[in-house]
């Protein structure tokens, strides 16, 4: 099942405009960044964060799930998600557990 595009916007909207949240339609599913960094999947209606050491002891009691079958195990984010600072401070914590994704390298096309 995809997600809903208004779940997608009301998570976003949950986020601190600080983090520069966008998202990037996947699949059928959304990935999204904090300042250009992967930090969530939303998969089925349901916000998939990346498990970090710190994201775990910020959260405290945690469930970890895969966001799709296959995946590595992430942060299940569930009554929490209409706590504006506390999502916040989540996606923050996240996003600086990653280092910048490396820029891609344009492939010369073939004479």
């Amino acid at each position: 099942m995809a997600s809903d595009l208004d779940f997608v916007e009301f998570v976003k909207d949950q986020i601190d405009p600080a983090c520069a949240i966008s998202f990037r339609k996947m699949f059928g599913e959304y990935a999204l960044y904090s300042k250009g960094k992967v930090v969530a999947l939303i998969c089925d209606n349901q916000l998939f964060v990346k498990s970090t050491d710190a994201g775990k002891k910020y959260i405290g009691e945690y469930i970890e799930a895969p966001a799709y079958p296959g995946a590595k195990q992430s942060l299940l984010i569930q009554e929490q998600i209409e706590d504006r600072e506390w999502l916040s401070k989540l996606i923050i914590i996240t996003e600086n557990e990653f280092p910048m994704p490396k820029p891609k390298v344009k492939r010369k096309a073939k004479k």
